[in-house]
């Protein structure tokens, strides 16, 4: 007969870890940080689910940052359009001032 192994109970601390791990495991696998921890890559996807950060802001306050940031890249991207044409011009000028 096959022995039952222990569980393992695991505080809520070192679940948030496990997770804030995971999110920022760079180009590691997930079943690698589980291996780290020693833990199964199953139970760290269920601390996943339980503890992975989301966003807190409501769904409104999402609509308007998005609307800002895109207003905001709308402008930056104006700008380096003017840029871009006046480095052009540039150019243009030293490269008949070479010839």
């Amino acid at each position: 007969m096959a022995k039952k192994e222990k569980q393992k109970h695991y505080t809520d601390d070192f679940k948030r870890d496990a997770v804030r791990l995971m999110e920022n495991r760079g180009k590691r696998t997930i079943m690698q940080v589980a291996d780290d921890l020693g833990i199964n890559d199953r139970l760290l996807y269920h601390w996943v689910k339980q503890f992975g950060t989301k966003s807190t802001a409501e769904p409104n306050e999402q609509v308007e940052s998005l609307e800002q940031e895109v207003r905001r890249l709308r402008r930056e991207n104006e700008q380096l359009r003017i840029d871009k044409a006046i480095l052009k011009k540039a150019a243009a000028f030293f490269a008949k001032d070479n010839e």
